[in-house]
């Protein structure tokens, strides 16, 4: 019977520990990508320019959405994250189910650095230096572009 109790006991600890029972505040519902504001990106180096449509991540909760849950990305479409002032940018890829190419892009629009990010891989991405910009493209992208560290974006004037 005391073992019983016990049980009893640390099982009711364990879901209070757990949070369950305990109303949870729901995540805000995503926001359709089409709502997103738009702008046209252009990256040039080795004499080529490559236009693309990038959605603008331009308040927190489109900044914590990104490309979550979207399954395709076509090879002119991107997503622009950018700050006010320069910063070390950390990105990741939970709920991501498309690899991407992210390039960090400095105040002066040249690229410090591109990483290739892996689906739903939780660990830490990085621009290991302040950027102004981390621009996420489709996956391979960049390596069938050309698209290299020391080329230049630029977008047009951001909402």
């Amino acid at each position: 019977m005391k073992l019983r109790i016990a049980l009893v006991v640390a099982a009711a600890a364990l879901f209070a520990y757990s949070g369950a029972g305990r109303p949870q505040t729901p995540n805000p519902p995503l926001e359709e990508l089409s709502a997103f504001p738009q702008t046209t990106l252009t990256v040039s180096g080795s004499g080529s320019t490559h236009p693309f449509n990038i959605w603008v991540a331009n308040t927190a909760p489109r900044e914590e959405q990104g490309l979550m849950f979207v399954r395709e990305l076509p090879a002119d479409k991107g997503m622009v994250f950018f700050g006010p002032e320069p910063k070390v940018w950390n990105m990741w890829m939970k709920n991501t189910y498309i690899p991407l190419d992210m390039l960090f892009v400095a105040v002066d629009g040249h690229i410090v650095k591109i990483a290739h990010a892996i689906p739903h891989d939780e660990t830490n991405v990085s621009s290991d230096v302040a950027v102004n910009a981390v621009i996420e493209l489709q996956g391979g992208i960049c390596e069938k572009l050309h698209i290299k560290v020391g080329d230049v974006a630029k977008w047009k004037g951001l909402p």
